[in-house]
């Protein structure tokens, strides 16, 4: 159905983001491409003084190491990626880059501020040139 899915995953719900991996798999095209995504929120700099310097570059690495453990544990082939930055953007910019035909987004369970599907979850369907499957 699809040539290139990108899958992004918050390293805080690996286990909600291993059940959109494993539908994007069913949804895959024979010789598409699955990219996981995780990207990494920049720290604003009032917060940043007081964490250690290297925090984006650590979170970044750990993002790298437990989407690639996630590979291995599916057996499903797919690229990691990791990117700095808003979510949303970091997403939207993937699927842009890659030429994703599709972009599979977990939502939350919303709160006041994010009712519907959840801030990163809604700026991603209002803005992606492609289409956008949101997984409650």
């Amino acid at each position: 159905m699809y040539k290139k899915i990108i899958v992004p995953i918050e390293i805080g719900s690996i286990d909600k983001g291993e059940k959109i991996f494993r539908k994007a798999a069913r949804l895959l095209d024979d010789g598409g491409e699955i990219i996981l995504l995780n990207v990494v929120e920049d720290v604003p700099t009032y917060v940043a003084i007081e964490l250690p310097g290297n925090i984006v570059e650590d979170a970044m690495k750990e993002g790298r190491d437990r989407l690639g453990a996630l590979v291995a544990k599916t057996g499903i082939s797919a690229t990691v990626e990791v990117r700095n930055g808003p979510p949303a953007n970091g997403i939207l910019a993937a699927a842009e880059d890659h030429g994703a035909d599709l972009i599979m987004v977990a939502s939350h369970i919303p709160d006041i501020y994010n009712y519907f599907i959840g801030a990163t979850a809604d700026r991603v369907v209002r803005h992606a040139k492609c289409s956008v499957l949101v997984d409650r």
